[in-house]
């Protein structure tokens, strides 16, 4: 693939998802992603279904579908001898290293940040682990919930305190895995950036999702810091200014922001309530966080007094931002996000033509305009040991028959 990462080569040895959503960045900007898996059953990922992909011989996730587009697979088996030499040997010929094992589990077959630096020493190493590769629980496992409950994301997260269903509550999408995702590829562009332009050296990356899941947290976290206090949570309420909130129209929900004065003279106007604008409890942006309830109510009251697409339409008009609160269906039905080409559709090698969703990077010098499939479990094998490591079709066969591959 041509990209702005053109040349560069990165190493995945990771699964499941956070890991594997920054090498796929980095593939959708030109890399060649080399990912190993195990022989036979490959990232754990492939499994967590249904919904599967229908293929002929096997089946492939939903889930793993989402994380490796833009790769090439070889199945090593890195626990055998001459398995973990050939990852040396891989590493040896590429410019970034990322796994997500458990603390201190690489170690033990030769393919740490410190037996690798030795076999190459501008590899970027990056480790996305749990905790970290130090303090107390840094032998610990962890998965995405895990994080969304330590870091405080799901104590601000959930309908408040005296409301029917209160209590914290995770987010759905797996979003410290995401985060923890987005946080790596920038700290791998950053290294090769240092590495090429100051040092000429790689260097290990210490990436943790606990750390991303606090850091994430951002002004929730901060606000605390400031004030001694925590956020309360506000359900579907946002924590600047008022409204910036949902509301319950006659057939179904929309969200609504109108923080600003700009915003709330637009929409109190919109409602046929011009008198809000002067009303002193609601004219400033002080006085409405102040009177927050007395402003929702005033504003649930009116809105179940219409449909979304009437209210939509109404708020749109105005310069009021505004939107359904919309089922996959619909995401996937909205004009921009058709316009955008956020749904690509690619030639899988055994199903035929499958959708995915594409890129949201939009860069005119350098596109992500076509897409590999995520590949097959060790699909590109014999192309890689032959191409990249110059193996003979003899020695591959030794490998496949000694269980290394």
């Amino acid at each position: 693939m041509g990209g702005p990462l053109a040349g560069v080569r990165v190493l995945d040895l990771s699964r499941i998802l956070a890991a594997p959503f920054a090498t796929q960045l980095l593939g959708d900007l030109g890399a060649d992603v080399i990912k190993v898996e195990r022989p036979e059953t490959g990232d754990d990922a492939r499994q967590y279904g249904p919904p599967f992909l229908d293929e002929p011989g096997g089946a492939e996730s939903g889930f793993y579908l989402s994380a490796n587009r833009n790769k090439r697979s070889i199945t090593v088996d890195h626990a055998s001898t001459s398995g973990a030499d050939l990852i040396r040997e891989l590493a040896a010929k590429s410019d970034v290293l990322v796994e997500n094992y458990r603390h201190g589990v690489l170690d033990k077959y030769g393919l740490g940040y410190q037996s690798m630096a030795e076999v190459n020493p501008r590899l970027v190493y990056c480790s996305v682990t749990g905790f970290g590769q130090d303090g107390p629980y840094a032998d610990r496992a962890g998965y995405d919930g895990v994080f969304q409950a330590m870091s405080g994301m799901m104590s601000v997260s959930g309908i408040p305190d005296g409301e029917p269903g209160a209590g914290p509550m995770k987010v759905g999408v797996s979003m410290v895995d995401i985060l923890t995702g987005l946080y790596a590829s920038t700290a791998i562009l950053a290294a090769l950036r240092n590495r090429d332009n100051v040092t000429g050296r790689g260097q290990f990356i210490d990436l943790a999702l606990l750390d991303c899941g606090v850091a994430a947290l951002s002004h929730y976290a901060q606000n605390f810091l400031v004030s001694g206090v925590a956020a309360p949570r506000r359900g579907n309420g946002g924590f600047g200014g008022i409204p910036s909130q949902a509301f319950a129209c006659e057939d179904g929900e929309i969200f609504v922001v109108a923080s600003t004065a700009g915003q709330w003279s637009a929409l109190a106007k919109a409602l046929g309530r011009p008198n809000l604008v002067d009303d002193s409890r609601f004219a400033t942006v002080s006085a409405r966080i102040a009177n927050r309830d007395l402003v929702l109510q005033t504003l649930d009251a009116i809105f179940a007094n219409g449909s979304v697409s009437h209210w939509v339409a109404t708020l749109e008009a105005a310069d009021v931002p505004v939107s359904p609160v919309n089922t996959m269906e619909a995401v996937f039905a909205n004009p921009q996000v058709q316009h955008r080409g956020l749904r690509t559709t690619i030639e899988h090698p055994t199903a035929g033509p499958i959708d995915l969703i594409a890129s949201p990077i939009r860069n005119p010098d350098a596109p992500t305009t076509t897409y590999t499939p995520p590949p097959l479990l060790g699909e590109h094998t014999d192309d890689i040991l032959t191409q990249l490591l110059g193996k003979t079709s003899d020695e591959i066969a030794q490998l496949r028959a000694s269980g290394a591959i």
